[in-house]
């Protein structure tokens, strides 16, 4: 088995930042960041960062003091969160894979992820190593995807990619809402040697910000363009104008917004 998580790589970092961003992660993200931050904590490590918007949540509650480290597998995803501070700012960026983390053990207080889990090739290995690292009584702080069902907008976005490869729909879309299930998950994080387990489903209302914007997200954003480009004969921005319609379709109805459900883990390393 690979322990390659997906890459997200090209253009994909500007327009999952851009157009998904502010649809649909900057919520939970505040709440990841507050959760994580609910007890003190001094020396912090972030798994499969992005593009910065749980990074920007973090640095915004930690006190001046903390060490920040946000680490991501696309060195290019990296590039963009590291815009979002100033030198002065105590955030180190790193490559780094999660299954396989560069760190010695027990040198953190919170190991923290925003919808990453769900990507890991190996997602035991990813709890041992969290585990692995943390201090005794420290914290890991984690999200998942509810199920498609719970999320329209990821049918939405299957429906219109599906109609430009009938043959052979991407898979892409199902994969982040398929371990969202805390039956799913608990099994595995105990496992990965955890056994204080927390969960808690979150469902909230989203006011789409810039349907186009996030249209192009759920086109350009992701892994997605890279079969839409591998096709000669389709226009990226044709797929992004049908995906924009159908946004408008699902949603428009009801003053642009959408439903979201995720589901935030608190573990406690014993």
């Amino acid at each position: 088995m690979s322990t390659d998580p997906i890459e997200f790589a090209d253009t994909i970092p500007y327009y999952y930042d851009r157009g998904l961003g502010p649809n649909m992660f900057e919520a939970y993200a505040a709440d990841l960041a507050r959760v994580g931050c609910e007890e003190a904590v001094l020396d912090v490590l972030e798994v499969a960062a992005g593009t910065g918007i749980v990074s920007r949540h973090l640095r915004n509650r930690l006190p001046a003091a903390a060490s920040l480290i946000s680490t991501d597998f696309n060195p290019q995803m990296l590039e963009i969160a590291k815009r979002k501070f100033s030198d002065e700012e105590r955030v180190e960026f790193k490559v780094a894979n999660a299954m396989v983390l560069p760190f010695e053990d027990g040198l953190f207080d919170l190991v923290i992820s925003q919808f990453g889990v769900m990507f890991f090739p190996d997602k035991c290995a990813f709890f041992r190593e969290a585990n692995r690292v943390l201090k005794p009584g420290g914290r890991m702080v984690f999200n998942v995807w509810s199920a498609m069902s719970e999320n329209p907008f990821s049918q939405l976005a299957k429906d219109v990619a599906s109609d430009y490869f009938p043959d052979n729909p991407p898979e892409f879309y199902d994969t982040p809402f398929r371990y969202g299930d805390p039956v799913d998950v608990t099994p595995d994080l105990l496992t990965g040697g955890w056994l204080d387990i927390q969960h808690e489903t979150l469902r909230i209302t989203q006011v789409i910000v810039d349907p186009r914007g996030y249209a192009e997200g759920l086109v350009y954003g992701n892994p997605l363009i890279h079969e839409i480009r591998a096709r000669k004969d389709l226009d990226p921005e044709e797929v992004v104008s049908k995906m924009c319609a159908a946004i408008n379709l699902w949603f428009g109805q009801t003053d642009m917004t959408m439903p979201l459900s995720a589901t935030r883990f608190v573990c406690r390393k014993s």
